[in-house]
């Protein structure tokens, strides 16, 4: 496809950030052409540039194209930005409503500068270090220093993220750059010293309760007991028994429930390739700390003052979706965090597109579908971002597993305020029956693993 009047290379027509903003206010619709097998989609601007803010330049398979009457339209919206627009944190450093949901040690890392919490940053890696190094290991000595430097790392990059929320992305990608890089290192340290026997509800609780915030002992807990559960998980699959064992009881174990996620694929082509976008397998080194970082953040849009689905006033639905979409674009916009800590962030709350779930990708998927009516998607979880984005597969891996972690956390939480905390077997009895066999929010393979890996803990403590 050539450059003509009527059609135009996207990147060739990029007119600075201003061109940009005029592009995502149009929802303008971008015509994708692949460059291999010149096949064309139409997708929507906003949807493309929420999930990377240079897929014009950044990507190898894709090419981009506007319509001239689009090109029109969006020169007429073109107008200077007004100053002071864009989002402003509902809480700011060392207010009230923080303290509440981020504890004590809150206010001491608010007030300091952004150079000193990376500072603190590092020493919290050195701390970690000087265990990796030691032997034996003193378990309790392990588990107290993960929650620790995790907890602190946590209110690090809450307390510097909501500080650049009115800068422009480039001004406060830069100014947190440190904070990334820092965060990254930890989080590299942090899993050569997780494993699946250090944690148990008796000590986790203990040590996390050093902090009188419930939302940062979630995060904290989720954050962790996320490490370990994909720990296991990649002891587990790496084992090539582990996987034929689930490929023989597909059919009778599992196959009906993939059925309702998948209804335009034939019933017998359903198998675990087709649930395993590429096939169930191990996670690579790099993603595994990826992941581990987005499980960090994943909450760090949450208004401090919001309890967990509960709490004393009516439940507001718009407050707790407000959550992920503040900290997805806050993730994305504000920070040079890999792609997949920020799709983490916004898409872990999806529940294969349940009516109960809120999140990202369903926004684009509806968009992608109305630009696109003919697609069908034919997998249900990717371990990549690319089949997600080309709408090939429902969900992503780490977000799936994240779902699991995190509303198993939310039920067994010995802090909850306005209902008595599930035991460890109610918990996962009432997710199987609720958010598997009434309605497939989560999914069941992943559950299935996960509840074997809580159940091995018990047998080891």
């Amino acid at each position: 496809m050539a450059e003509n009047n009527s059609v135009v290379l996207l990147r060739k027509t990029i007119e600075g950030d201003d061109f940009v903003d005029a592009c995502n206010e149009e929802d303008a619709t971008v015509i994708c052409v692949n460059r291999e097998t010149k096949n064309r989609k139409l997708m929507s601007f906003r949807i493309l540039y929420q999930n990377n803010k240079k897929f014009w330049l950044q990507n190898e398979v894709w090419e981009y194209f506007l319509s001239g009457e689009v090109l029109q339209k969006i020169r007429e919206r073109m107008s200077p930005q007004q100053p002071g627009q864009g989002y402003v944190a509902a809480d700011k450093p060392g207010s009230a409503a923080v303290q509440d949901g981020y504890g004590n040690e809150y206010e001491a890392i608010a007030a300091m500068s952004d150079k000193e919490r990376v500072e603190h940053i590092k020493k919290s890696k050195e701390r970690l270090d000087q265990l990796i190094l030691q032997k034996p290991r003193q378990e309790n000595l392990v588990t107290e220093a993960l929650v620790e430097t995790a907890r602190d790392t946590i209110l690090h990059n809450h307390a510097t993220i909501m500080g650049v929320m009115n800068l422009s992305n480039d001004e406060a990608k830069k100014h947190t750059q440190d904070l990334v890089d820092s965060t990254y290192d930890l989080v590299k340290s942090s899993t050569n010293l997780i494993s699946t026997n250090l944690f148990n509800d008796e000590l986790m609780n203990t040590l996390v309760a050093k902090s009188n915030g419930t939302i940062i002992q979630h995060m904290t807990r989720t954050h962790l007991n996320g490490l370990a559960f994909l720990s296991y998980y990649n002891s587990l699959v790496s084992s090539s028994s582990a996987i034929n064992k689930l490929r023989i009881n597909f059919a009778k174990k599992y196959r009906s429930f993939y059925q309702r996620l998948l209804p335009d694929v034939d019933e017998e082509k359903i198998t675990l390739e087709k649930v395993f976008h590429g096939g169930m397998r191990a996670i690579p080194e790099a993603d595994f700390y990826n992941w581990a970082v987005g499980f960090l953040v994943h909450d760090i849009g949450k208004a401090a003052a919001v309890e967990y689905h509960e709490g004393e006033t009516a439940y507001n639905r718009d407050i707790v979706i407000e959550h992920v979409s503040v900290g997805y674009n806050s993730v994305m916009n504000k920070t040079n965090y890999p792609r997949d800590v920020g799709l983490i962030t916004g898409y872990h709350h999806e529940y294969y597109g349940n009516q109960d779930g809120y999140g990202y990708f369903r926004l684009y998927l509806d968009q992608y579908k109305k630009l696109n009516p003919r697609v069908k998607q034919g997998f249900c979880i990717a371990f990549e971002f690319a089949p997600m984005m080309d709408c090939e597969a429902l969900a992503f891996f780490p977000a799936k597993v994240l779902e699991i972690i995190d509303v198993f956390d939310s039920l067994t939480d010995p802090n909850r305020k306005y209902r008595k905390p599930l035991t460890t077997d109610e918990a996962l009895a009432m997710m199987q029956e609720e958010f598997i066999n009434k309605y497939p929010k989560l999914d069941v393979i992943i559950f299935d693993i996960f509840s074997q890996f809580i159940k091995d803990i018990s047998i080891e403590h």
